[in-house]
């Protein structure tokens, strides 16, 4: 009883954001449309900001970068989900694949699908992979806080129960109050790693070796996503209740083959630069 006294009363929000008629536009698929429309906004600021020369793209193709980018996050995330937690339950019902509706989505899938994007687009375009890496990885954290805050708005991915002053009682997480994690996801994954990025970008003239930002945004994201599971509540549809061998959780696995590509990355990028490997990031 004490416990559920101290427990913050949960902000219950309609995850309907708008109503017209048969028509529902939820706060999550207003999500990804901001998280997409700033990131192309942002990486657009960021292409006209170098000199025509070494411009990694030119503003107007970011238009193009963009849908590849859509489609990536949107296929890859679906994919992603169903892969990795859901495999067995999608081969029985295949059906449903599609049914983004019902909701399902992986990060680390999405994540997956706008690198196979960022790939085809710099091949048909003959840019810079690792740059258009680049700029992408700077503007992905505001989209990942705008996700979280929607995860929160609906009430799902919600923490462990825990007692402390902060801790709220969700309507779909039983009688107890729990870490509002989606939260802690907001402020380490989007705002702390968007700052991080930026202070980087700012003060190394880090789009001068391409892949550096790239592999400081996997290597924040996979701590910060390592670390919040030790607060978020386990899926319980994986085996032992989302504790696989007993003790981690399939978030902090995939976070951990992410965190060392950041690291390979980020070493390449200072080898090459030394040696002078590397062309200019327009080229």
């Amino acid at each position: 009883m004490d416990i559920l006294l101290q427990a913050i009363a949960y902000p219950r929000i309609d995850p309907v954001a708008i109503q017209i008629g048969p028509v529902a536009i939820r706060w999550y698929a207003l999500a990804y449309v901001a998280g997409l429309v700033f990131a192309w906004w942002y990486i657009r600021r960021l292409a006209a900001k170098r000199p025509v020369g070494q411009r990694i793209v030119e503003p107007n193709d970011v238009d193009d970068l963009l849908f590849w980018a859509t489609l990536g996050v949107i296929l890859g995330g679906r994919l992603g989900y169903v892969l990795f937690y859901k495999p067995a339950y999608f081969l029985s019902n295949p059906a449903e694949i599609p049914a983004l509706w019902t909701g399902g989505m992986s990060f680390h899938g999405g994540l997956l699908g706008v690198i196979v994007a960022i790939v085809v687009f710099a091949r048909i375009r003959k840019r810079n992979l690792l740059s258009i890496g680049d700029l992408a990885a700077c503007a992905t954290p505001v989209g990942l806080f705008f996700g979280r805050m929607a995860n929160f708005i609906n009430g799902e991915l919600w923490g462990r129960t825990s007692d402390v002053p902060w801790a709220m009682v969700f309507p779909t997480g039983g009688p107890l109050p729990r870490h509002p994690s989606q939260l802690y996801e907001a402020l380490l994954e989007g705002l702390v790693l968007f700052a991080l990025l930026w202070i980087i970008r700012r003060r190394t003239r880090a789009l001068d070796r391409p892949g550096t930002l790239a592999g400081w945004f996997c290597i924040g994201y996979g701590a910060a996503r390592f670390i919040v599971e030790y607060f978020r509540q386990p899926d319980a549809f994986l085996p032992n209740d989302g504790f696989l061998l007993g003790f981690i959780t399939m978030g902090q696995i995939l976070s951990l083959p992410l965190i060392a590509f950041g690291i390979f990355l980020i070493w390449r990028a200072r080898r090459r630069a030394r040696t002078g490997a590397d062309a200019p990031a327009g080229t």
